[in-house]
This record gives structure tokens, C-alpha cells and sequence, in this order.
């Protein structure tokens, strides 16, 4: 594998189509509609609907900061240029490194969720083929994610687009043979607070399926880094971040509408991520070999879901690096394909170590469970960040671009609706619905609050040394290649 060191990523790479799905992909929405809302049945019961509902327009919130920041500050290290713009360089650097950190996870996190599902479907079928034989399922998506990767963003991008459009057919068709077969059961009393589960009566049970809900929606952020890479970014970064969150959640509300009227609003509770009372489960009891396309609906998730994280974490380390407050090798680019290969290959030996390291150490569910709540933790954290970034940001603009409601109403709600999906995601038992998480999953508290410690020791010892690195997290690098004076939307630069 041979590179060069050089600054520019491939301009005009890929326009709106690959870039909304870089984030559609992200978001994972067979995977989510199938493993992770089906969480929120034990709190709002038959009445997730709703609370899928109320967690899109509180996503929408913080997508809209997003999208906003991204037509601003169009650049690859995203969140980190968000927060050292609108905040300080220094909370830009610390978000970059948590951020760039977890990024690095997702991609094992989803291999692993590859190796135990497909290992678990094939014995299901041949009782001959070994439950624990996961690992060859990871060994192999970790390939095709790194082939993807390395010829490319426009290769690794439509890849993205192709998984992404698969699931989301096979999940909607489903849905309309769900509605159909409902018949006369189809009601909107699941948009209401009449099938919530027993113990969490009304809008409690309803706000704690939503809490979980939330965590589904991850990932709408995932366009951003590939600013640099993508025509018009301003303007496309924009419509891409919001149009993923807004399309995937609608998306979530009508599969769990019709899951719901489907199985039974008032015995929706019973509903989860496997078994009978699961969506494998009923395409397997009630539509014969259409469950096939659901679990390779599911598998294809996976794998688009890492593949987009992997484009995340090799743009934002390929940002931070350029700036050099990550090792300068992270920002060697292949020659030919522009592709960050360094960070591609860095990226490889995290996911396969994590895969086999973990999954070995524990299982593969296990280790799952314990990179999902280190991921979800600090990910979630990112969103209030940016959220307060936001605000930040346009206050410090002046008052001819701030807009009252979308700069300063819609972060305060932002923040509000991802506070108790933080501390959900961590195990604080600040509400009665919070489970406190159990050995090896409690882990994941300490691992990211070394992780930030460390962040901040080489911070502080930056700041001493080298304190003009840290003023570039704050750089956006289109800006250099436009004429003087103008940005690359045209406009003039302040």
C-alpha cells in the first residue's frame, strides 16, 4: 500500500444522493427497527408509535444545529471545527479526540453484530453449522469494509448507497404487507397513551420508550465529514443531515406502525429483538421465505452502518492529523484514489483487534453491549457539545445571520431531549426505566473517562508546546482554496 502526504481530499467527489445516504447508512435503519426500537416496547408498549414520534422531532432538533453548522463550516473534521468555532479550540480538539475515538469503534461494534447474527441464523437453519463459528462473518465484513474504503470515497460512498437502498425497500415493502394484513386492526389509538406497559401508565411509559428511541437516531451526523469531498458542500451537507434524520424517522414511525396494529398494540409489550415476538419472528411464522430478505436486510445493515463509520473516523483522524495533533502518518493520502489509507489502516487493525479481542475475551454479544454503551455515551455527549456549539456560534456572528428560534430555541430543546438519553445510555438510574449496567458492560464509564483524560494530557501538553495546532481545529480548509476573499460558496469571508 503506497501514499503520499498531501492536504486535499478528492474535490467534488460525490454529490447529495451519496452523501445523504453516508448518513442514512450511518443511522443503520434495518438494524435499528429490528434490534434497537423494539427496546422501547417494554416502557410504551403499544404505544411506541408515539414515542418513535416524539424522539424524531426531538433528533430534528439537534439535526437541524447540524445541518446549519455544516453549511457554515464545511470540513472533515465536523463536530471538532463545530465546536472549536462556536465554543473554544480547545473543547474542539477534545471533541475531535473522543469523537474520532468511538468513530474508530462502530465499525467492530457492527462486525461483531454481523458475526453473532449470521452465526445464529445459519444454526437456526442447519443445527450443523456452529452457534460460536461468528468470527469468519467479521473477519470477512472487515474486508470488504477496508477494500471499500481504500479505493475510495466515490467507491466507499455509492457502496453505502447501494446497502442503503436494499434495507430500506425490504423494511418498507414489509411494513405494507404488515398494514395490509392488519386490516381492521390498523388504528391511530398508537399514536395515543392507551397501550402503554404496566408500571409506566400514560405519558411516563410513552417518554421512557421514546428515551430509548433516541439512540436509534445516531449517526445523522455522519454526512459532515465528507464536506471536503463533496460538490457545493454548504448547500449540500445542509439538505443531507436533515433530510436523513427526517427520512429515516419517518421511516422508523411507519415499521413500528406497522409492526405495532400488526402483532397487537396491547400485547406489544411482550415484542423485542428476537425470538417469536420479533420481526425475524413474524416473517418467519407469517410470511414464509420473506424472512430471508429480512435477515439479509439486517446483515446488509450491518455492514453499509460500518462502512459509513469508517468513512467518519478516517476523515475526522485525517483532519486532526493535517492540523498534526494526531500523528501526522494519519494524514497520508493514497495518490491515485485520494483515499485516507493510513487511517484506513489503522482503522482495519482496531476493528479486527476489538472484534477478536473482545468477542473472544467474553462473547460477541457481550463485547457488543460494551461497545455500544461506550459509543452511544460519548456520541450522545458529542450532540449536546454541538448543540451548545451551535448557539455559540451564530451569538458570536452577529445578529444580521442569527435566528432567534433555530440558533437558540432548537439547541436548548436539542440538549433537553439527548440529557436523559445520555444518562440512559450510561446506566444512571436517574430514572425508574434506567437499568444500571453489570460487569463487563459498567466498563464502559471508566474506559471513556480514560480515554478523555488522556485527551486532556495531550491538551495541556499541546497548548504548551504548540498552542497554534489547537487554533486550527477551528480552520476550515475550503476556505483556502477559494479566490481571495470569497468562500467556496461564493460569499465574502469575514
Amino acid at each position: 500500500m503506497h501514499g503520499e502526504r498531501t492536504e486535499a481530499l478528492r474535490r467534488d467527489a460525490i454529490g447529495l444522493r451519496e452523501v445523504l445516504f453516508q448518513s442514512v447508512t450511518a443511522m443503520a435503519p434495518a438494524a435499528a427497527v429490528a434490534a434497537s426500537i423494539p427496546s422501547g416496547a417494554a416502557f410504551a408498549g403499544g404505544s411506541l408509535p408515539l414515542a418513535v414520534l416524539i424522539a424524531l422531532v426531538a433528533c430534528l432538533f439537534t439535526a437541524s444545529c447540524v445541518a446549519e453548522l455544516a453549511r457554515e463550516l464545511p470540513a472533515a473534521g465536523s463536530v471538532a471545527t463545530y465546536a472549536a468555532r462556536g465554543l473554544h479550540p480547545a473543547v474542539g480538539f477534545l471533541v475531535g479526540w473522543g469523537y474520532v475515538f468511538v468513530e474508530a469503534l462502530v465499525p467492530p461494534l457492527l462486525l461483531l453484530q454481523l458475526g453473532f447474527t449470521a452465526a445464529g441464523t445459519l444454526h437456526e437453519e442447519w443445527p450443523s453449522w456452529p452457534a460460536d463459528l461468528w468470527w469468519p462473518w467479521s473477519l470477512a465484513g472487515a474486508a470488504v469494509i477496508a477494500v471499500a474504503g481504500y479505493l475510495g470515497v466515490r467507491a466507499s460512498a455509492r457502496f453505502g448507497t447501494v446497502l442503503g437502498v436494499f434495507e430500506i425497500l425490504v423494511f418498507l415493502v414489509f411494513a405494507v404487507l404488515l398494514i395490509g394484513k392488519a386490516g381492521s386492526a390498523n388504528t391511530l389509538s398508537v399514536f395515543g397513551t392507551s397501550h402503554t406497559a404496566d408500571g409506566y401508565a400514560g405519558f411516563s411509559g410513552v417518554f421512557a420508550g421514546s428515551v430509548y428511541t433516541v439512540l436509534a437516531f445516531a449517526g445523522f451526523e455522519a454526512a459532515a465529514p465528507l464536506a471536503e469531498e463533496t460538490r457545493d458542500p454548504r448547500r449540500t451537507m445542509h439538505r443531507a443531515v436533515l433530510g436523513a434524520a427526517l427520512g429515516i424517522g419517518l421511516f422508523y414511525v411507519i415499521t413500528t406502525y406497522a409492526m405495532t396494529v400488526y402483532y397487537g398494540p396491547d400485547r406489544f409489550t411482550k415484542f423485542g429483538a428476537s425470538g417469536e415476538a420479533s420481526w425475524d419472528g413474524v416473517a418467519r411464522a407469517s410470511f414464509g421465505l420473506f424472512w430471508v430478505l429480512v435477515f439479509l436486510a439486517v446483515i446488509n445493515s450491518t455492514i453499509a452502518n460500518a462502512n459509513a463509520c469508517a468513512n467518519v473516523s478516517t476523515r475526522t483522524a485525517f483532519a486532526l492529523a493535517r492540523i498534526r495533533v494526531l500523528p501526522g502518518l494519519l494524514a497520508t493520502l493514497h495518490p491515485r484514489h485520494r483515499s485516507p489509507v493510513a487511517g484506513l489502516a489503522v482503522q482495519t487493525v482496531v476493528a479486527v483487534g476489538a472484534v477478536l479481542g473482545l468477542g473472544f475475551a467474553y462473547d460477541p454479544v457481550t463485547a457488543f453491549l460494551l461497545l455500544a454503551t461506550v459509543i452511544v455515551t460519548v456520541v450522545v455527549g458529542v450532540y449536546i457539545v454541538v448543540n451548545l456549539a451551535c448557539a455559540g456560534y451564530f451569538l458570536r456572528s452577529g445578529r444580521a445571520v442569527l435566528k432567534p428560534v433555530r440558533h437558540l430555541l432548537f439547541p436548548l430543546l436539542g440538549i433537553v431531549a439527548f440529557v436523559p438519553a445520555l444518562l440512559t445510555a450510561a446506566g444512571l438510574p436517574v430514572f425508574d426505566f434506567v437499568t444500571t449496567l453489570k460487569a463487563p458492560v459498567s466498563y464502559a464509564g471508566p474506559v471513556v473517562g480514560v480515554w478523555m483524560a488522556a485527551g486532556v494530557v495531550v491538551l495541556l501538553l499541546l497548548i504548551r508546546r504548540h498552542p497554534e495546532r489547537i487554533a486550527e481545529t477551528a480552520r476550515v480548509h475550503l476556505d483556502q482554496y477559494a479566490p481571495a476573499g470569497q468562500r467556496q460558496d461564493g460569499t465574502v469571508s469575514g
